[in-house]
């Protein structure tokens, strides 16, 4: 079954760094496209950012030149490079991917989650 297990998470200063990581299982990690989300306290999920199979990406405005998105294909992992970290950064942090169960539906599949926490 498809897995997807997050770590990289913890507490840094603000102007600090972490990378997180997203280990997959189950299914060809290869030819689908990987994403990251967040959630901040009381806020909804947002899309953070994203790369295709083939490593072409993008990321939401609020955190391009800070974070980069990449993946290692050999390893089935996916990262999530964040720099220049700010307090609004802080939030749960998902690994995402969504797989074609039929033509027209696709089946979402989450992380558990990774605290990062962004503090003087």
């Amino acid at each position: 079954q498809v897995q997807l297990v997050e770590s990289g998470g913890g507490l840094v200063e603000p102007g600090g760094s972490l990378r997180l990581s997203c280990a997959a299982s189950g299914f060809t990690f290869s030819s689908y496209g990987m994403n990251w989300y967040r959630q901040a306290p009381g806020k909804e999920r947002e899309w953070v950012a994203t790369i295709s199979p083939g490593g072409i990406v993008d990321c939401a405005g609020s955190v391009k030149g800070r974070f980069t998105i990449s993946r290692d294909n050999a390893k089935y992992t996916v990262y999530l490079q964040m720099n220049s970290l700010k307090p609004e950064d802080t939030a749960v942090y998902y690994c995402n991917t969504n797989i074609p169960i039929s033509p027209n539906r696709r089946l979402a599949y989450w992380g558990q989650g990774a605290q990062v926490t962004v503090s003087s």
